[in-house]
């Protein structure tokens, strides 16, 4: 493909903001983590069909070390899962349509020794369910700004079995004006690094 295609079916909004330098699907470069959410309600197949593409992610011994705790607006479990996160987060992920929690698995199941890539194959899975999302045209941002000391016990996860690596508010889009002030600038896709600075040919330099 010429240099002039790469950017070809780039979403206007990543267009201005993104431009990939490799022919890659667009599909990983239209994916960006907006913050501006409807406050509707998710439709199941929506949200379903992010856990199915979590589901096929690759994994250690085929370990399938991910597990996602999630509750919908309409669910009882809301204000628990909204609790958990801190203030800046909540300001906003209150229009979401689901929030996720996800947590990895800490030992392989064949034989209970320690699933040391654990979070790197659960971060493979996040990313499957990001994809999916984007393509679905939603909005999926995942966060680190939650209380780690409560979750645990707040969703019923066993600490000593389970480690907590993210949160992940999902929804439907919406105008970045509903966002608060503070947030409403940052609303755009994020630029990336450029290659030789992430990578090294034969030696870390």
């Amino acid at each position: 493909m010429s240099q002039a295609n790469i950017g070809h079916n780039l979403d206007d909004e990543v267009a201005e903001h993104r431009d990939p330098v490799h022919n890659v699907d667009p599909l990983f470069v239209n994916r960006w983590s907006p913050r501006a959410m409807t406050g509707d309600s998710l439709a199941d197949d929506d949200l379903h069909s992010l856990f199915e593409a979590a589901r096929w992610a690759p994994s250690a011994f085929n370990n399938q070390h991910w597990r996602f705790v999630y509750a919908t607006r309409e669910d009882d479990e809301w204000d628990a899962f909204l609790g958990l996160l801190n203030e800046a987060n909540r300001s906003w992920a209150r229009d979401a349509g689901a929030l996720i929690a996800v947590f990895s698995k800490v030992t392989l199941d064949h034989n209970d020794e320690p699933a040391v890539t654990r979070s790197f194959d659960t971060g493979a899975a996040w990313q499957n369910l990001a994809l999916e999302g984007a393509r679905r045209e939603l909005a999926v941002h995942p966060m680190a700004g939650f209380d780690w000391d409560r979750i645990h016990d707040t969703l019923g996860v066993p600490e000593d079995e389970f480690d907590a690596e993210a949160m992940v508010a999902v929804g439907e889009r919406a105008d970045p004006e509903t966002l608060p002030d503070d947030l409403k600038e940052r609303e755009e896709p994020s630029g990336r690094k450029p290659l030789d600075e992430i990578v090294f040919n034969g030696r870390f330099e």
